[in-house]
């Protein structure tokens, strides 16, 4: 396969990614206008640990433990990795993005109906199904991937290499990977689609820094007006706007 045609691979799967996510969550936080606005209020109190990462770019986890944090890290790297577009979910701060999710309401389950009684197998339909809000499916889950990255290859998964990494997200995603405590493809759903979030979010969430997620798609961001461009069939020719005001 041509570079060329490598590169345009990974803009397209991308901008389909974007198509995945709730308009909601680029530009305010992540699943649904009352967990945004929480993540608004906790990035602008955020923790000094957190606001002190801005200069040093490493940002210290205020939910994941290390074992946790070096999951996370490693797995959306290969979810999302960088190449010679540009920088990948772990460089535009997906994992500071997931971390910050996890103190909010989103993650705890204060804004679900999270009343039993619970039916994994009645359909997609009559909602969600288990008794797992998002911080203890996180928990559960990287503790189990952990444990069968050890049975499968005696290691956890951030020491295994890219390609048993890679054969092991596709292991859980099919559901194939025996997990002890939840299934191994509902920890991957959600490891994913976070990703996605973290990715292309305003960066006042914590990822997609310096837009790099928005430019590479050539989406605008907050600009106020672009909607004459749309049926142009050109490019757009000013880079993106965070709801901050920054620019790319």
């Amino acid at each position: 396969m041509s570079s060329e045609k490598t590169n345009n691979s990974r803009r397209d799967f991308l901008v389909k990614s974007m198509a995945l996510i709730p308009t909601v969550v680029i530009g305010s936080g992540s699943v649904g206008a009352v967990a945004a606005a929480a993540t608004a209020q906790a990035a602008e109190s955020a923790p000094a640990a957190g606001s002190a990462s801005a200069t040093t770019g490493e940002w210290k986890p205020q939910f994941f433990n290390e074992r946790e944090w070096a999951f996370i890290n490693a797995a959306v790297a290969r979810l999302i990795p960088a190449d010679e577009l540009g920088p990948g979910a772990r460089e535009a701060g997906v994992p500071e993005f997931i971390d910050r999710q996890m103190n909010t309401p989103y993650a705890t389950g204060s804004i679900w109906y999270m009343q039993g009684p619970f039916n994994p197998d009645v359909p997609k339909e009559m909602g969600y199904q288990l008794p797992l809000v998002p911080k203890q499916i996180y928990n559960l889950g990287i503790a189990d991937a952990d444990e069968w990255c050890q049975g499968q290859y005696h290691q956890p998964f951030a020491g295994l290499t890219p390609e048993q990494q890679d054969a092991a997200l596709s292991q859980f995603e099919a559901g194939s990977a025996a997990f002890k405590q939840l299934p191994s493809s509902l920890f991957f759903s959600y490891l994913l689609q976070n990703t996605r979030e973290g990715f292309f979010s305003d960066p006042i969430h914590g990822g997609n820094k310096g837009m790099v997620g928005w430019t590479l798609i050539n989406f605008p961001g907050a600009r106020a007006d672009f909607m004459d461009w749309v049926e142009r069939g050109e490019r757009y020719p000013l880079p993106p706007v965070s709801i901050n005001g920054e620019r790319a």
